[in-house]
């Protein structure tokens, strides 16, 4: 804990999630790929749908990674081992009791995705029929969430990738096996997942066990104190508002002000959307490991520590996005082909390629800056940014409309910039805060 910040240490945190974050298509992938092997549209199309809707259910409870890592940086840069192992009892609880919820309310939730979503009657029922089963594993990935942000805060993220190459791993096998072997079509999708899921909580858990080796942290008094409770809801309830309105912002983007442009637009910034998430990914590891390192100098009161966290994390940030914007400049249109065989999508798309070259270099801010933020459990200042930032991406889509897409994607860099610019305006307050 009280190890010098290093590159090294920067770099050792921050690869296992880079690594870790490649994994996720694969698997969507290969259960496309596998259901495909059926040779009917429906099963795919059931996959895809019951995946998207569960996908964005359980999206809603990141917060619980994000604030356990923020709070877990803060007690291990105190030392408080007690608190340590209390917030991992906690932030399980709380995955538990979620999850119960979304199985007991599963046919109000699937209803409502379809009323939302209307789909045909066979692929509605193969739907309903896969996410019947992964409903059950929603404690699981819940409470996944709050495991994941136990070790983010105390820069275990080697234990993060080996819990999603495992998950991933077994997911893939059991899927050959289940609709392949056994032929159990949707299914055996279904069960595959279910079964990664609760087997990738049990690795985590093993890999946590350390936490329930910690003093006084099965301490009722402890684990369900009202101060510290009324502060971990605090803090995630902020995440959670703060996450919403970035979720609208690029939801917006995409499914209401690009498709009002037409349907090659659309296209078009579906496929240069897919760069963002490339940026995304690339960046999660260095703001995680923002969160770690802040989260500790934080906890330590030690703002000349906290600055060097910033610094540090921040520059390779950088690097990282100067890298990026060079290959989407130099390899953005072949890459953009692969995405998309529709000559018309292809045109569209390189004419507006130069906004994502731009992105990570305009957005690398906001992007760091959440990581110190979330470390610093900085969470109304996250949520109250961001209710700045998303108002003048709003008032600058109207502003720049008769721009057509060019304006659209201007307002999207006016976002990214306003998200950077405010958080930069609110850090001082967070170094103060510190040594409070």
């Amino acid at each position: 804990m009280t190890d010098p910040i290093t590159h090294r240490r920067i770099l050792r945190t921050a690869l296992p999630v880079v690594l870790s974050n490649a994994t996720v298509p694969i698997l969507g992938a290969v259960d496309t790929g596998v259901v495909g092997q059926i040779a009917q549209a429906e099963p795919i199309a059931a996959v895809g749908a019951g995946a998207i809707v569960l996908t964005a259910v359980y999206w809603i409870f990141g917060f619980l990674r994000m604030g356990t890592a923020g709070l877990t940086a803060q007690a291990m840069g105190a030392d408080d081992k007690p608190e340590m192992g209390a917030l991992l009892i906690r932030a399980l609880l709380i995955g538990f009791a979620a999850g119960l919820i979304f199985i007991l309310g599963q046919a109000v939730l699937f209803n409502a995705a379809f009323a939302l979503s209307p789909a045909s009657a066979e692929v509605e029922a193969l739907a309903r029929s896969y996410m019947g089963i992964r409903i059950w594993s929603a404690p699981a990935i819940i409470a996944l969430y709050g495991v994941q942000g136990w070790l983010v805060g105390q820069e275990r993220t080697w234990a993060m990738l080996l819990i999603q190459l495992w998950m991933n791993g077994l997911n893939i096998i059991l899927d050959l096996w289940f609709v392949l072997g056994l032929g159990w079509g949707v299914e055996g999708v279904a069960f595959a997942t279910f079964l990664a899921e609760w087997s990738g909580l049990a690795l985590a858990l093993w890999l946590a066990r350390d936490a329930f080796r910690l003093p006084g942290w099965a301490s009722p008094r402890r684990l369900f104190d009202a101060t510290r409770l009324r502060t971990m809801a605090l803090v995630n309830t902020d995440i959670m508002l703060r996450s919403v309105l970035l979720q609208i912002a690029f939801t917006s983007f995409l499914l209401v002000y690009s498709a009002d442009q037409g349907t090659v637009v659309l296209a078009a910034n579906q496929v240069l959307l897919q760069f963002m998430y490339i940026t995304a990914y690339a960046l999660d590891g260095f703001a995680f490991s923002a969160e770690a390192l802040v989260g500790q100098a934080f906890g330590m009161k030690n703002p000349m520590r906290l600055r060097r966290a910033t610094l540090m994390t921040t520059g390779w940030g950088i690097i990282t996005v100067c890298l990026l914007a060079c290959a989407f400049a130099l390899g953005g249109g072949p890459l953009i082909d692969i995405m998309s065989k529709s000559p018309e999508v292809q045109d569209a798309a390189r004419t507006f390629l130069p906004w994502v070259v731009a992105a990570p270099l305009i957005g690398v801010t906001s992007w760091m800056m959440d990581g110190v933020f979330i470390g610093a459990t900085r969470t109304r200042d996250m949520r109250n940014m961001m209710l700045i930032s998303f108002s003048i991406y709003l008032l600058a889509v109207y502003a720049f409309s008769p721009w057509g897409n060019h304006g659209l994607w201007a307002a999207l860099m006016i976002f990214f910039a306003a998200r950077g610019i405010t958080l930069l305006a609110r850090y001082p307050a967070l170094e103060r805060a510190s040594v409070a």
